[in-house]
């Protein structure tokens, strides 16, 4: 799933691309897709791009006030094409989701694989239009990130376990499963670790890790093209998607997690004293 650094990327690139250009066209061919009916998505047909924005994981192309968000959601993106084809796109047929025209014949597809169609896209005229955008906690990356709006956050948590907290969207804009395992990893902190148990020293270093491991990710993705953005993100993980291999920072093994449709990585002697986490997984199959 594409999360805050490479949406951030996204983000920069659509900006380069289609500011100044009018939409001459939106084609939609997953029409699970299209969360909304009004305005239409005829609506933004002549409409200038004025600005692109990111909402935690969310893109906005702000069209003189008719915004389209979409959301890559986990097997979606987006491929840009300095030239669309002009065969119209069929319904139902294959991968493509949708399609977005430019008043110079660029623009980009999206796409999603695999069988679960969770890509979302919505037309409106204001972001907070989307409920899901209304409810976005604070942004990791955003001016007034301080150390004060995490400590609220965690304190507000209670006993909910870190990893959790990270990525739950209601607390925390933008970071998914991939860097909350990275942002752990380099805070040296136990995914399962409640929020409220954190030493002041273990506080400081997950501020730390959450700034530096976002900040780290999207300058490795700035000025590169769409394309290659998937193979940038996982060349620089270190943990996440790595089970069985080295740390890199101590040597141990690299561990999982597995739950019902997702899995945690992690590294024993660097965030856990050496303990192995139990697998939910396997510990409801041995009951």
């Amino acid at each position: 799933m594409p999360e805050l650094p490479e949406v951030e990327s996204l983000r920069s690139f659509l900006t380069e691309k289609t500011v100044g250009h009018a939409i001459a066209g939106v084609e939609v061919s997953a029409f699970s897709a299209l969360k909304t009916f009004d305005p239409p998505v005829d609506a933004l047909a002549g409409l200038e791009i004025s600005d692109v924005q990111r909402h935690g994981k969310f893109l906005d192309l702000d069209a003189q006030g008719v915004h389209l968000v979409f959301h890559l959601a986990r097997a979606g993106w987006l491929r840009w094409s300095d030239e669309l084809p002009t065969t119209p796109l069929k319904p139902g047929r294959g991968p493509t989701a949708a399609r977005v025209r430019l008043d110079d014949g660029s623009g980009f597809t999206l796409t999603e694989a695999g069988t679960q169609r969770k890509l979302a896209i919505h037309v409106v005229t204001d972001p907070a239009q989307v409920p899901q955008i209304a409810s976005l906690g604070p942004d990791p990356l955003a001016d007034d990130f301080s150390p004060q709006v995490l400590r609220q956050l965690l304190a507000t948590a209670g006993r909910a376990q870190l990893k959790g907290i990270l990525r739950d969207q209601r607390q925390l804009a933008g970071v998914g499963n991939a860097y909350s395992d990275e942002i752990l990893h380099a805070a040296r902190l136990s995914p399962f670790k409640p929020a409220s148990s954190l030493s002041e020293e273990e506080f400081d270093r997950l501020y730390e890790a959450l700034q530096g491991e976002l900040r780290q990710a999207v300058e490795r993705s700035r000025g590169l093209a769409a394309k290659d953005l998937k193979g940038e993100k996982k060349s620089g993980l270190r943990v996440h998607g790595r089970t069985g291999q080295k740390c890199a920072v101590c040597g141990d093994t690299i561990a999982e997690v597995s739950f019902a449709d997702s899995s945690l990585q992690y590294c024993p002697t660097c965030q856990t004293g050496g303990k192995p986490l139990a697998d939910r997984r396997l510990s409801r199959l041995l009951k």
